[in-house]
């Protein structure tokens, strides 16, 4: 039981936070943010839900696109043991 508690715990703490960034035009400019999420389910593989960030941007050319997995994304894909896969939208004007 000890054994499986250790393996556990390693593989917990090697898990991390992923995130992609990438900028459109120069760049956000005004430091107005608008947060979505993507939702998927069976560990991505179908798509429910999914941010555009050019609608989120609001017509704006210069944004950055930020998309991550967060500690709450991450929690939620562990306990539906990966049935929801949700990930965190950020545009930045």
């Amino acid at each position: 039981m000890k054994k499986y508690l250790y393996l556990a715990a390693i593989a917990i703490g090697l898990s991390s936070c992923y995130s992609t960034t990438y900028t459109m035009g120069s760049g956000a400019q005004t430091g107005v943010t608008v947060k979505e999420k993507n939702i998927f389910l069976v560990s991505g593989l179908l798509s429910i839900k999914t941010a555009d960030p050019q609608d989120m941007a609001g017509g704006a050319a210069d944004f950055t696109v930020e998309t991550k997995q967060s500690f709450i994304d991450g929690l939620i894909l562990g306990l539906t043991g990966g049935l929801v896969a949700p990930m965190t939208v950020t545009v930045t004007k």
